[in-house]
């Protein structure tokens, strides 16, 4: 395999029902959905989920004929499986996001939601990503905002090292990262996407505002000052929607023609439940409805 960069695992986690199912980040997913709501397509054939996990926000892609969901951890996409099932509108791909087994061209929409803040090299996987959007695709992508108001005042009352201003990103935990607005969008242009739209997310995210206000109430609040992203950006969240202008669109008839070898990028032969790359020889399983990529066989 082609060296990529650490990528945080989610292995054999609880992620869902530990982070999103006690109801102490009600406030969270709600105003995100808020947010993927207004910046999806209103119609597409083919979407990409990078970092699905559990299918949390898979249900909003209704709109779409398929959803591909792709997360590095398989532990996620049983969870996934075992909520959505199967049937003819989802697939499960285990894959780094480093070296996605994806041919060119092939999606007319992508979707990256909390996965951004773990990622070393952001550039590299968003240009990887842009090689998969077909000309005219959308790619929604969130990303943690070192330039928030909590970081701005813990940093102005010194109670805080790293400076909100600057354009580098912050790791604050290993493999946690936050990142400049204007760093990201310079960025995304340069992985040839053309950002049309930024919403700001989670004003809200303090504890005493979550205790004292229903997480219905807040996230509505929330929603009204989202728009304000395309101005200035002080939320500890950030949605922005690109697009792709120009490239080539691959058409499929079937759904193995999505895929290539993550190694090499070349066409794969399927054969029961294994894929093999007919340039490099390396084998890729398919396990309990999962076409893994993580490691060849």
């Amino acid at each position: 395999m082609i060296d990529t960069p650490p990528v945080c695992d989610y292995e054999g986690s609880n992620y869902q029902a530990e982070f999103w199912g006690k109801g102490e980040r009600d406030y969270e997913d709600r105003a995100e959905r808020i947010a993927l709501k207004a910046m999806l397509p209103a119609r597409g054939r083919l979407f990409l989920e990078i970092g699905a996990g559990a299918g949390r926000l898979t249900p909003l892609l209704a709109a779409f004929d398929h959803v591909v969901l792709m997360d590095y951890s398989r532990t996620q996409l049983q969870q996934a499986r075992a909520r959505l099932g199967d049937g003819e509108r989802f697939t499960y791909v285990a894959a780094n996001v480093y070296n996605l087994p994806f041919a060119p061209g092939v999606f007319d929409g992508a979707s990256m939601i909390r996965v951004m803040h773990h990622l070393a090299n952001a550039p590299a996987a968003l240009k990887e990503i842009r090689g998969v959007l077909g000309a005219e695709g959308a790619f929604i992508l969130e990303f943690a905002n070192k330039q928030n108001l909590k970081a701005i005042l813990r940093y102005l009352l010194r109670q805080q090292d790293w400076n909100p201003f600057s354009p580098e990103p912050v790791e604050f935990a290993k493999l946690n990262f936050d990142f400049h607005p204007r760093t990201m969008r310079r960025w995304l242009g340069e992985a040839g996407f053309a950002v049309a739209a930024q919403r700001a997310v989670s004003h809200y995210r303090l504890g005493l505002l979550k205790r004292l206000i229903p997480a219905g109430v807040l996230a509505a609040a929330d929603g009204l000052v989202q728009p304000t992203g395309a101005w200035w950006q002080l939320s500890p969240s950030v949605f922005v929607k690109c697009e792709v202008k120009e490239g080539q669109k691959k058409e499929i008839k079937e759904i193995r023609e999505i895929f290539c070898c993550p190694n090499c990028k070349s066409s794969l032969s399927r054969s029961g439940d294994v894929m093999e790359c007919y340039c490099c020889g390396k084998r890729w399983g398919i396990k309990d409805g999962i076409y893994d990529f993580k490691e060849p066989l």
